[in-house]
């Protein structure tokens, strides 16, 4: 799930801190560092763009990769219409705020659909940077329905709303919201 990085509409309380060009142009490098780490024959690589129209014609992502828009709402909203929208299989969302993701945190991700219907990676401040879903069953029509976005509860109100789902648990990854995240990453 990616938007486009125009300065003061991605990673704003990254901006707040280094400044909005800053914090954009990061966003702009760090993603196209981990599209080229995450391409592999094993899956399919989408992008689910925002802003729609701009994302899909914009020239930022690599042309090779298909685009899909996110459409309107809240992140539940977009997340829930991207696993509803794709094709039957599983299917694995990522943002792009979250440098230590590599192949084999994938394959993780993927492997523990293989027992359970849904799986999370998540973050230490409470939130996560991987959700994923088996989709062999129709979507719940609860899923991310109050989730406390960028809060200390996102995961527990995510899980809450995948009642009666089995959920696996991947590794821990730290996402960049803040200066001091990407300081603990320098660490």
């Amino acid at each position: 799930m990616l938007k486009v990085p125009h300065a003061g509409r991605v990673k704003t309380r990254l901006g707040a801190d280094m400044g909005m060009v800053g914090a954009a142009w990061w966003f702009r490098h760090q993603v196209r560092n981990l599209l080229r780490r995450l391409e592999d024959p094993k899956w399919d690589l989408i992008l689910a763009v925002s802003p729609d129209i701009e994302g899909l014609k914009s020239r930022v992502w690599p042309a090779h990769l298909p685009r899909i828009s996110q459409g309107q709402g809240n992140l539940g909203d977009r997340m829930a219409r991207v696993f509803r929208d794709l094709p039957a299989g599983p299917v694995l969302i990522i943002g792009g705020d979250i440098p230590g993701i590599q192949k084999r945190h994938i394959t993780e991700a993927f492997a523990a659909l293989g027992n359970h219907q849904a799986v999370f990676g998540p973050a230490p401040d409470g939130g996560y940077w991987l959700v994923g879903m088996k989709r062999v069953a129709a979507i719940p029509a609860a899923i991310f329905r109050n989730v406390r976005w960028s809060s200390e509860t996102a995961l527990a109100d995510s899980r809450a709303s995948l009642s009666g789902l089995s959920i696996a648990e991947i590794s821990v990854l730290q996402d960049v919201d803040t200066v001091s995240d990407l300081e603990l990453l320098a660490e």
